[in-house]
């Protein structure tokens, strides 16, 4: 390497340390200045997502729970056992788990996440739902973000999910393959509708490139997104990676919404 591009490079090295270094520094002057707030509360809160309160007030999902939905139940009905959804209307995925009911606070934190720029709360999020799917995740090949359409995305600059599957991929040391699945549908916004019309909404929606179905055939996926509510979403896209020769899909979420209606059992 010439004498004068060696410089260069140790000067660019240098320079690139020292920059670092000051972006570091005046994010700590930034942050003991503006200490992060609480996206649900916004009361201050230091190194954690939420202040003490909020957090009491989230509400994990664990066993016992439907072994194909993951809806809880309210007492232990013994190994194996599905609940009256699973059986009535089982999914085309093989398996859904999610971190968190979809309550007031949850749905915060997802609302602050997705339009209120509060990305810092990915690598939180992700947590805890590599902690909720590591079942799943154990016996994948490789983990697929829900995608936006590029209509969407380009409006909103990044994809929650694609997010939250790079935690969720770290955690687990599992890959994610981001091309394997398109939104091919510039869908309304699912917010407010019923069940029927959020089905034929995502009707057609996905689809798995003919360049790709070489990386889906045989492989055991897990699909990640941030709210499972109805399960069209993940039911449109796991038909779609099925019908394109997965083995298996399984959905881990953030959050799913519990019926208190409905009894699981």
């Amino acid at each position: 390497m010439p004498l004068a591009s060696a410089v260069q490079d140790r000067a660019t090295q240098r320079h690139g340390r020292i920059g670092s270094a000051v972006r570091a520094c005046f994010g700590l002057v930034v942050d003991l200045a503006l200490p992060p707030l609480c996206p649900a509360c916004r009361e201050p809160v230091i190194g954690q997502a939420l202040c003490a309160d909020c957090w009491s007030k989230l509400h994990f999902i664990a066993p016992p729970y439907c072994e194909r939905l993951g809806i809880p139940f309210a007492y232990d009905p013994g190994p194996g056992i599905l609940s009256m959804q699973a059986i009535a209307d089982p999914p085309a995925y093989a398996r859904a788990r999610a971190a968190v009911r979809y309550d007031d606070i949850a749905r915060t934190l997802v609302h602050a996440f997705k339009y209120g720029d509060r990305l810092d709360l990915a690598p939180t999020l992700g947590l805890w739902m590599a902690r909720a799917g590591h079942e799943l995740t154990a016996e994948a090949d490789a983990i697929v973000p829900v995608p936006l359409h590029w209509r969407r995305l380009w409006a909103r600059r990044f994809n929650q999910s694609a997010m939250l599957a790079d935690v969720v991929a770290k955690q687990s040391g599992r890959p994610v393959d981001y091309e394997v699945l398109r939104r091919v549908k510039a869908t309304a916004q699912q917010v407010g509708l019923s069940r029927a019309q959020r089905a034929d909404n995502i009707q057609g929606a996905f689809r798995v490139p003919a360049a790709a179905r070489a990386g889906v055939a045989g492989r055991r996926l897990v699909l990640v997104d941030d709210v499972l509510t109805t399960g069209a979403t993940a039911e449109g896209c796991a038909r779609a990676l099925l019908r394109a020769g997965a083995a298996n899909v399984d959905v881990l979420t953030f959050a799913r919404v519990v019926d208190a209606m409905r009894s699981p059992i």
